[in-house]
């Protein structure tokens, strides 16, 4: 019979529905019950897309004997930490400081008051791995709960006043300056991985917004190595079996040093981040491969993460059929009886597909030598090459297609649309997409429209018509990114607006007015054992990141300075970190670098339909100018004019669309011709 989660909005809680541990979701009936019959707790965090979740749950909660024990001596709550990331940012740093490491899936034990005083991430059925099996921690639990709980519920209350540290930070007087943007990148290039890119060994992430910290590093300074530790690292990923080569979009991680073998769920944050550190590199270098990756990982995006109603789904599962990766691995004979033997085995050839295999047998692909070498080595001219090999893709993936398909995690997160919202508009606008506007703007309009209650408030999480839980820092503020974002790439000034209601309500629910920087719950959220500030950058932007780039980028548009005196804020909390541990703070410090750098400002004047207006736009687009915003609306737009500082007094020149480039809010002379403003945009 199903348990309780069989109701749960979650699918990764209803993956668990019908195991015989009689699992509550958090909430207060799980939590007087655990008060009132003075039992610890047992929460297990995790999330649908996670292989481990998946072995730990087989492992353990089918288990009749262990759900026995679970049964009869704890309460047992399961989380889904995209719903919920208040619940797990508190309880991954308690188990953090207890072993040293985190990760999912997260298993805590609590007092019945939600103090935790012991924990873990996956334990296996039986010791092995230098693990105590799950069994015998239980068992441990137990019998400690049963003679030593003084001793416990002592340690989890010293515990839990030491999880309250980040509400009792307080800002940095020090100075603000670019010498902690080059402390930042000192300490990045001596973790650097200068054979395979990336930072640090196995397992290796794609940290985005550090790689987009570095481009902004070598815009500002010309510094060659920054920029060559980016696209280093971005080509050996994009021809690594992290990135998908039939079907575009990134696997979660590497779990070795050289990007081959992921692990092999997609991540729609992640997909987001890469897009546009990629786009920003093929903006920076005109280098055709890194738009190519832009435009299947976005194409990715819409083809198999988008919601009907405009709305991205969350995650693609690693396993298919109960298997890690099955979806994506190939023998070389099912290649060659969907391309031929001579087709099949160039194909094989390059993207490493042989008998043995490269993962347990089988085959990730991916492309271990350059097209140019491999070309000049078989006798082939490179575009022949690539035309057999793009043919092959196409064919391949057609076949891979009729395959059964990983399990898709259907929930629409707010923060998460927001990060694939933005790269779509900026993709758009520099790509000349007209798709990717559209579905941005859909994107805005569905998240407007379903994700905000009757207050007006924002909400966490929709899936199947059913919206809920109070939305976190990250979410307005992420938010709020990507509508100044849309705005600067359609010229629609509602979007601008529905930014700063964005920030209106995290002054209003979520600032500290005492010591400055927000909380990540607002003041009218369920009460946790500590309320938390977010700072760290993790695989998404922190709330206050966010809070403190959005707050930059608005500010300048309307020329708030009360939101750049409030990023400052957020800056100063962080201003040490920032240099001991850049790979932490990576969209912490683009803000910074957008922070301290003058401000430029291009406001275009026209009709924005027009082909004139366009063809300026464009000539805006196809950079990246991370020193830069941009604004623009018709001559007759009253409405934008009141709204936007930046528009006012500016008009045709000549009866035709023009350009008026601002530094720190005195202008050059209005010009026509792309030529011409090429010309101010590159002096």
């Amino acid at each position: 019979m199903p348990n309780r989660l069989a109701q749960a909005s979650s699918p990764y809680l209803q993956q668990h529905a019908e195991n015989p541990v009689d699992w509550y979701e958090w909430g207060p009936e799980a939590l007087e019950r655990a008060r009132r019959e003075n039992k610890p707790i047992f929460l297990s965090i995790g999330y649908a897309a996670c292989h481990w979740c998946h072995v730990m749950a087989h492992e353990s909660f089918e288990d009749p004997e262990i759900a026995r024990l679970l049964n009869e001596h704890f309460v047992n709550i399961k989380v889904d930490r995209e719903e919920r990331p208040d619940i797990d940012a508190i309880y991954m740093e308690a188990v953090i400081a207890l072993t040293g490491h985190g990760g999912w899936p997260m298993s805590v034990f609590l007092t019945p008051d939600g103090r935790p005083f012991y924990g873990g991430t996956y334990f296996p059925p039986h010791d092995r791995y230098g693990m105590p099996s799950f069994r015998r921690v239980l068992t441990s639990i137990i019998a400690a709960w049963r003679d030593q709980r003084s001793r416990l519920l002592e340690g989890a209350e010293q515990f839990t006043t030491q999880l309250n540290r980040s509400a009792l930070l307080q800002p940095d007087r020090g100075e603000l300056s670019p010498v902690l943007l080059d402390a930042a990148f000192d300490r990045l290039y001596q973790q650097y991985d200068d054979v395979h890119g990336g930072f640090g060994s196995a397992p290796k992430f794609p940290q985005a917004m550090t790689l987009e910290f570095l481009l902004r590093q070598h815009v500002r300074t010309g510094n060659a190595a920054a920029l060559a530790m980016v696209t280093h690292t971005l080509r050996r990923m994009a021809q690594g079996g992290i990135y998908d080569q039939l079907g575009g979009g990134f696997h979660r991680y590497s779990t070795d040093a050289h990007w081959l073998v992921p692990h092999f769920e997609k991540m729609l944050y992640d997909n987001a981040l890469l897009a546009r550190v990629y786009l920003y590199a093929w903006q920076l270098t005109g280098d055709a491969f890194y738009r190519r990756i832009v435009e299947e990982t976005l194409d990715y995006v819409l083809r198999e993460m988008t919601h009907p109603a405009g709305g991205f789904y969350s995650t693609q599962d690693a396993d298919s059929e109960g298997e890690e990766g099955k979806f994506f691995l190939w023998e070389p004979q099912e290649v060659l009886d969907v391309l031929g033997r001579e087709e099949g085995e160039l194909f094989c050839r390059f993207y490493d597909i042989s008998e043995n295999g490269n993962f347990e047998g089988r085959n990730i692909l991916h492309v271990p030598q350059e097209l140019a070498v491999f070309a000049a080595a078989t006798g082939m001219e490179p575009e022949a090459l690539e035309r057999i090999l793009a043919e092959g893709r196409r064919k391949l993936f057609a076949a891979r297609e009729r395959r059964i398909k990983p399990a898709r995690d259907e929930k629409v997160l707010t923060a998460w649309n927001g990060l694939m919202m933005r790269a779509l508009a900026e993709a758009g606008a520099a790509l000349g997409r007209e798709d990717y506007l559209r579905a941005a703007v859909r994107n805005a309009e569905f998240i407007l429209a379903e994700l905000r209650d009757a207050r007006g408030r924002l909400l966490r999480s929709w899936r199947d018509g059913r919206a809920g839980f109070n939305a976190y820092l990250e979410d307005y503020t992420v938010l709020a990114e990507a509508l100044v974002s849309l705005y600067e790439s359609t010229f629609d000034a509602r979007w601008l607006q529905e930014a700063a209601a964005m920030l209106d309500a995290v002054h209003e629910h979520f600032w500290d007015e005492e010591a400055g920087a927000a909380f990540h719950t607002s003041d009218d959220h369920e009460a946790l054992i500590v309320r938390r500030k977010e700072f760290f950058d993790n695989a998404e932007p922190s709330g206050n990141s966010a809070y403190a780039y959005a707050a930059l980028w608005l500010g300048r548009l309307l020329d708030r300075h009360d939101l750049v005196d409030r990023a400052e804020v957020v800056f100063r909390f962080m201003r040490l970190p920032l240099t001991n541990q850049p790979s932490g703070f990576g969209h912490l410090l683009c803000a910074l670098d957008m922070y301290l750098r003058p401000s430029r400002e291009v406001v275009i004047i026209g009709v924005p339909e027009e082909p004139a207006t366009m063809a300026l736009r464009r000539e805006v687009y196809r950079r990246w100018l991370p020193d830069t915003v941009v604004a623009g609306a018709a001559p007759d737009d009253v409405q934008a004019q009141e709204l936007i500082p930046l528009l006012r007094g500016r008009g045709l020149l000549q009866g035709r669309p023009a350009a008026y480039v601002c530094r720190n809010m005195s202008c050059r002379l209005p010009v026509n011709t792309p030529a011409e403003l090429a010309r101010q945009l590159d002096s």
